[in-house]
């Protein structure tokens, strides 16, 4: 049997989105290859992938009962800011061309 599924995304402003499913609302705040999604069921969400190549990484902060226990969080920001910066060097590097 299957099931009906529900999600809708409103952009507000370039790299500010609503999006609304059937069961909970987040806001995602980013450019393309680069975004963080607050508010959603599980937790925190940040995401850096290469455009075109369908490699990405996530990081999830997960809030209450859930939450993890080690300090494992410094180091997913520390590589997600790494990506992210290596991404703008490439993309930058691309428009110059």
């Amino acid at each position: 049997m299957g099931y009906f599924r529900f999600r809708r995304s409103i952009r507000l402003a370039p790299g500010i989105r609503i999006n609304l499913g059937k069961r909970s609302a987040s806001m995602s705040v980013g450019v393309r290859g680069a975004h963080m999604t607050f508010g959603g069921p599980r937790g925190t969400r940040s995401t850096v992938g290469l455009s075109g190549t369908g490699l990405s990484y996530t990081a999830t902060s997960e809030t209450g009962a859930r939450a993890p226990r080690s300090g494992q969080g410094a180091l997913g920001w520390l590589l997600l800011a790494v990506v992210g910066v290596v991404a703008y060097l490439i993309a930058s590097a691309l428009i110059a061309r």
